[in-house]
């Protein structure tokens, strides 16, 4: 069946059928013009684990995601499919997991790779592990690209979405990163591995097109962190606390994000943790922080950045953990569904319409 018989037959309003793809929707990648990597990989994960799991959990809660998108007319058209989880990538996780467990136990002892043999051994094969994983990923991204498809990645903890920066940055020559997060993620090598979860954005700076970082939601950091923040001109951070204090004296979510999306330039890559939200909507998450944002300040912002008419040339979601339930899931599953909506609006697959509830 081609596309146009696609959208000439199907129901948007019948339950999300097993037989097709991500939300129920009847899209293969290749007809898709928004594909989803999944990355189900947690190696470094420095607190709880469980993000490797995210990408299907995710996948099964979309089904329960209704289709229509008040802000989005027709969403459902606009065509986006994920990919199949590579086992072998979820198995290699589960691996090594265990022996960075063991490394981190042995690094809390206060003991280092530069004078443990054994730990050593294990940081050298997790960071060409890690390689390896961003160059599969850079490969897979540039493939999708070059068949004028959008790309977006879904972890996964939060080092998963390096290659697909690395793939972006050979077909546009200057992007920056919006950043909604709990935490900087500015650090070298956290406890000792190159690309570590913590160390995404440190790593993300070293690509020559990453114009700006523009970091919202920031609420957990180190001071070599601040520090790095601070001398910076490619960085900038609206804090949680920041954001609270300017609410609490009168200052609307509205101004706000008009200022956030003032910073940023044309192209946007958007980097989303889901720890940036209040923890009441992501208990399991690895590393949950107090504070955060509610679910629609995060869909406002991204609403606005859109409205201004940037272009969203990618995006990840990362730290989605299930637990015992799928409330992890189920929350990850709509803000997935709103992002891509939105991203794909953003790069004119549909005209920019975006609905008030009333209409």
């Amino acid at each position: 069946m081609n596309k146009k018989d696609i959208l000439t037959t199907f129901n948007p309003n019948d339950i999300g059928s097993a037989d097709h793809n991500i939300f129920g929707l009847p899209f293969a990648p290749s007809e898709a013009n928004l594909v989803i990597i999944p990355v189900p990989w947690e190696v470094t994960v420095s607190y709880s684990a469980g993000t490797a799991k995210g990408p299907e959990a995710i996948y099964e809660a979309s089904y329960q995601v209704d289709l229509y998108d008040p802000f989005v007319k027709d969403a459902w058209k606009l065509g986006v499919a994920m990919q199949e989880v590579n086992t072998e990538i979820k198995q290699t996780s589960k691996k090594l997991r265990k022996k960075a467990e063991k490394y981190i136990d042995m690094y809390a002892q206060g003991k280092t790779a530069a004078k443990n043999g054994e730990m050593k051994a294990i940081k050298k094969e997790i960071d060409r592990a890690c390689k390896e994983l961003n160059n599969h990923i850079k490969k897979e991204a540039t493939k999708q690209l070059e068949k004028n498809k959008v790309v977006a990645l879904l972890g996964g903890d939060h080092s998963t979405p390096l290659g697909l920066m690395q793939a972006l940055a050979t077909k546009h020559e200057s992007y920056a990163i919006l950043q909604i997060d709990a935490h900087a993620d500015l650090r070298d090598a956290y406890e000792g591995f190159e690309f570590s979860h913590a160390s995404i954005m440190f790593n993300a700076l070293k690509i020559p097109q990453v114009s700006k970082l523009i970091q919202v939601g920031i609420r957990d950091y180190c001071e070599d962190e601040k520090n790095l923040i601070d001398s910076s001109d490619r960085i900038q951070t609206f804090f949680d606390s920041d954001i609270k204090h300017q609410q609490y004296e009168g200052k609307t979510w509205k101004d706000i994000c008009n200022q956030i999306v003032s910073t940023l330039p044309d192209k946007i890559y958007l980097s989303l943790d889901i720890d940036g939200l209040d923890p009441k909507l992501c208990p399991n998450t690895g590393t949950p922080v107090p504070g955060g944002f509610e679910f629609e300040q995060v869909v406002y912002l991204i609403q606005k950045l859109v409205e201004s008419k940037k272009q969203i040339i990618g995006f990840d979601i990362n730290e989605v953990a299930p637990g015992e339930n799928e409330w992890d899931a189920n929350v990850g599953a709509r803000l997935l569904y709103k992002l891509s909506n939105m991203c794909l609006v953003s790069n004119g697959v549909l005209p920019i319409v975006m609905l008030k509830q009333s209409e």
